[in-house]
């Protein structure tokens, strides 16, 4: 039996991954104490799903045990719920996890096939022989493939019948018209009443449509329409406009299943610093059976090309992978003549190294997620450490200051200064400042009243310096702040701005004079923090500037009244509240608060006659 802090540690990284996972559709696996997979599973929602079986007592036995089992939590995500329904079935029947269901009649998703027969056919099946035809899927939503076959059966008249049809047979006219043609389902090329050319390029356009390269067959259809349009042949462009209505709103075949690749190995990388992220996934008859995804921690600066190379040495031989074609992101040079490498620029290939990228993407993203959980400082270094080298500042941005005017047209202006240590808001560090010198709204002086003298002020008295200046804006901004901190104080404090678009969102980060624009991406942890600075000073100026307003509004009236001084507007207000419960209040009780004489004069000014 564990003992209970090895209970408490195992929860502990369990959790730490089940809060890092994403909101995406895909397969999870579970693993036991030994590293085998005891368990796989789909989910729409990763995060949610497996959320689901911690956060709650079973009490169904075998989950409760299957959850007591776990040591382990790994994922794939995919694009669709379809995909991943199709990834757990794959993994089950690659890995036979204890606790899943098996399917022991080898029942598998159905496939469409376009026979190799000389009028060939076009139909749905479980059973694949490569030898009697082209198979597309398999499509493990069935009402996809169904809607997939009608969309055929619509634009294109297609034989369904189980005759042998050859070209000596039809010269032999040993065939008659069936049902299907007087119904208009097919044309009889059996009889000749349509010709083998026209028949097989049918063909070929649904072959192409079960490919999902749609576009090509959509641009034809409209240069027909209107070509008939111009000759005034406005009934066949009609029923051609119809079919092109069908293909556009029909639904492109799931990404990741297409049995058009088959045994095919597909590697991705993504790097930083210290640590190289590559993601493996192995294609079977159209379907990803392997998925992984592992780290390699960089020693002597490795390139991603070095690197990429020993991952797929390593994950081919881990898994014994006789694969005759890798897929990968760049030229590698070719280190083996057992397999060929590729570098695909479209197609489904394509899609499937996408899948990959996204997958590293997503696994890189999760493992600093839950190195930051487990150590939050360590979060803040980092960021701290991206924002210094992306400026290239002379030391860590330990402490960083942010300013932000408010006012209405001039009127009660304020400003307010953040301040963020270790990227955390210290608030007591938090200051407000009442503008002085400025009178009318002009937001550069305003900003430089407050940096001058919040920086004069801190040289007086020896109080720490900022390691960056953050304003809220751009250029302009940036460049008056300058004018304050180098030319009148002499001081050497790095300045960076946050410029918004046209619709005031954050969407650029400047530095520098004259001011570039850092490429930052706007997804990432350290554009949050960046962001979040700038809505944090935005609040705090705010914040103070209304309620200055309030105060103000709420003094102007009773300052009007001639005789009544502040302690007396002070003990109105505490014990009445508002202006407009003194207007209502009777002259006895204002008697009662602040005498005969004082009450009299208060009341005759809210009620004059």
């Amino acid at each position: 039996m564990a003992s209970l802090s090895e209970k408490e540690k195992v929860q502990a990284y369990l959790k730490s991954i089940v809060l890092s996972m994403p909101d995406k559709p895909g397969c999870y696996q579970y693993f036991d104490e030994k590293g085998t997979i005891i368990y796989v599973g789909k989910a729409k929602n990763l995060k949610r799903r497996v959320c689901s079986y911690f956060n709650k007592e079973h009490e169904n036995r075998k989950t409760a045990i299957l959850v007591s089992k776990i040591r382990d939590i790994k994922y794939t995500v995919v694009n669709t719920e379809e995909d991943a329904l199709l990834l757990e079935n794959n993994l089950i029947k690659e890995w036979s996890p204890r606790y899943n269901i098996l399917l022991k009649d080898g029942k598998t998703y159905p496939s469409i096939v376009v026979t190799n027969e000389f009028l060939p056919r076009i139909f749905q099946t479980r059973k694949i022989n490569r030898k009697f035809g082209t198979y597309f899927g398999p499509y493990s939503h069935v009402p996809t493939m169904y809607a997939l076959l009608d969309l055929i059966k619509n634009l294109y008249p297609i034989r369904r019948c189980h005759e042998t049809i050859t070209q000596e047979s039809i010269r032999g006219k040993k065939h008659k018209e069936c049902l299907e043609y007087h119904i208009k389902n097919c044309k009889a090329p059996c009889t000749g009443r349509q010709s083998i050319e026209e028949y097989l390029q049918y063909i070929a356009e649904a072959k192409e449509i079960l490919k999902g390269n749609t576009a090509d067959l959509q641009r034809k259809m409209m240069t027909q329409m209107k070509q008939l349009a111009n000759e005034l042949k406005f009934e066949e462009a009609e029923v051609l406009k119809k079919k092109y209505m069908l293909l556009e709103n029909y639904r492109s075949r799931s990404e990741v299943v297409s049995n058009t690749l088959h045994n095919i190995d597909v590697f991705n990388i993504e790097s930083d610093e210290k640590t190289a992220y590559i993601n493996f996934l192995h294609v079977t008859n159209g379907c990803i059976n392997k998925a992984f995804t592992f780290e390699y921690e960089k020693r002597m600066q490795e390139s991603d090309e070095e690197l990429l190379v020993m991952g797929i040495v390593e994950m081919r031989q881990r898994y014994g992978s006789e694969s005759k074609e890798v897929i990968i992101p760049f030229p590698v040079e070719q280190f083996t003549q057992s397999f060929k490498l590729t570098v695909p620029q479209k197609g489904d290939k394509k899609t499937l190294l996408a899948l990959s990228k996204q997958n590293v993407l997503q696994y890189k993203k999760d493992r600093l997620s839950q190195s930051d959980k487990l150590n939050p400082e360590q979060k803040s270094v980092r960021l701290m450490k991206e924002l210094q080298d992306m400026l290239q500042l002379p030391t860590l941005p330990i402490q960083i200051e942010c300013f932000d005017n408010s006012n209405i047209s001039g009127t009660d202006a304020v400003a307010g200064c953040v301040v963020f240590k270790k990227c955390r808001p210290s608030k007591q560090d938090y200051r407000k400042y009442i503008i002085k010198e400025v009178q009318g709204p002009n937001d550069y002086a305003s900003m430089q009243e407050v940096v001058r003298r919040r920086y004069k002020r801190a040289i007086e008295e020896g109080n720490p310096l900022p390691d960056l200046i953050i304003t809220d804006g751009g250029k302009g901004q940036m460049e008056i702040v300058r004018e304050v901190i180098e030319d009148e104080l002499g001081l050497e404090i790095p300045i960076a701005g946050l410029a918004k678009d046209d619709k005031h969102r954050t969407n650029e980060l400047l530095y520098g004079f004259p001011q570039q624009v850092v490429g930052i991406k706007t997804d990432s942890s350290l554009f949050y923090l960046l962001t979040r600075i700038q809505d944090e000073v935005h609040r705090y100026a705010i914040s103070f500037h209304r309620d200055k307003r309030s105060k103000h509004q709420v003094a102007s009236e009773l300052d009007a009244i001639k005789g009544i001084g502040p302690k007396t507007k002070e003990i109105l207000l505490k014990k009445l509240h508002s202006v407009k419960r003194i207007k209502e209040s009777e002259e006895e009780v204002l008697e009662n608060l602040i005498g005969q004489a004082k009450a009299h004069i208060v009341f005759q000014h809210f009620h004059k006659i």
